[in-house]
């Protein structure tokens, strides 16, 4: 790893599936598994937010539940600044993320008594610490999860997830399930435990409004691969995937005043049979011949990646040297 880096993700892979079905062995075809995550390949430096964005099934939240050992890759490797890291992790729903048997005190003194991070006597300080830290009270620690609204319960589960005093934390789409107003308030509590802190996280959405609020670098995915990964500013001011462009011509939410919206083109190919080449060149309005013959290679430069065989200018496309 270099230095600064807390976590370094190589070559990681995920199939589901690959077992011949019994119509399958009796044509004699191949099974078909499901590539989720097919050789991403990233580093995440302290105190840095990479977020990953991309439309529902391109992998982002299968790339986080590998990297939160959730689940273990089928290729690949995750490797960690120190043998046994503190990460926690925010999930999508606020309802089913939280024990509705225990009171929220114990839910977040539960991860402080496992890493043995207090005293006993100093656990229920830190708890009322934590429960005002994401603008809840001391006194909601006597309450059981059902007692709270959405919006609460998150911001329960972001106080659990610091209880752990984590070196890395991982949200995966911790908004999505949250109505718009509350949604502000939870990026914005975010937001200032990011600054306050210094959290090194990784950040999942499908909204580029909420990532482009939230990370200091994006990576775009599409079906399994990461096809762009750059500054957060860059992505947004001079795309260069054509796949990364399409989706901030589609967003309704990213400056819409006078701005004609582009819906991208084509279906989602089947991701247990992606396309031959490119994976993104049968929705692509630039593909060339080259692209069905030729997986293209994941270009780095001028601190950005893509994977692509061109180079996308504002009104052409040219070949790089």
């Amino acid at each position: 790893m270099m230095p600064g880096e807390v976590v370094s993700v190589r070559d990681l892979s995920k199939t589901y599936g690959g077992k011949a079905s019994t119509i399958e062995k009796l044509l004699g075809r191949k099974p078909r598994g499901l590539k989720a995550v097919r050789g991403v390949s990233f580093s995440i430096d302290r105190g840095e937010v990479l977020g990953f964005v991309g439309e529902s099934g391109c992998g982002k939240s299968t790339l986080a539940r590998l990297i939160a050992g959730l689940m273990a890759p089928s290729e690949g490797e995750i490797v960690f600044n120190g043998k046994k890291p503190r990460l926690q992790m925010v999930f999508q729903d606020p309802f089913s993320s939280l024990n509705g048997r225990w009171r929220v005190r114990d839910i977040i003194a539960e991860p402080i008594r496992t890493h043995k991070l207090r005293k006993p006597s100093e656990i229920p300080g830190r708890v009322a610490e934590l429960l005002e830290q994401v603008g809840l009270s001391a006194a909601d620690g006597m309450k059981f999860p059902q007692g709270f609204s959405g919006g609460q319960r998150q911001r329960i589960s972001i106080a659990r997830a610091l209880a752990g005093e984590p070196d890395f934390l991982i949200l995966d789409e911790p908004t999505s399930a949250l109505d718009v107003s509350v949604q502000a308030q939870i990026l914005n509590l975010l937001r200032d435990l990011q600054s306050r802190l210094g959290l090194t996280s990784l950040f999942i959405t499908h909204n580029l409004s909420v990532v482009r609020l939230m990370a200091d670098r994006i990576g775009v995915m599409y079906l399994g691969e990461l096809v762009e990964l750059a500054p957060a500013h860059d992505i947004f001011t001079d795309p260069k995937h054509p796949y990364t462009r399409l989706l901030i011509d589609a967003a309704p939410d990213l400056d819409p005043i006078d701005r004609t919206l582009h819906p991208i083109p084509g279906e989602l190919p089947d991701p247990s049979r992606p396309p031959s080449g490119c994976s993104f060149r049968t929705r692509c309005p630039y593909a060339q011949p080259l692209c069905a013959e030729q997986a293209p290679p994941l270009r780095k430069g001028n601190g950005r990646e893509i994977r692509c065989h061109f180079d996308l200018q504002p009104q052409s496309l040219s070949v790089p040297e």
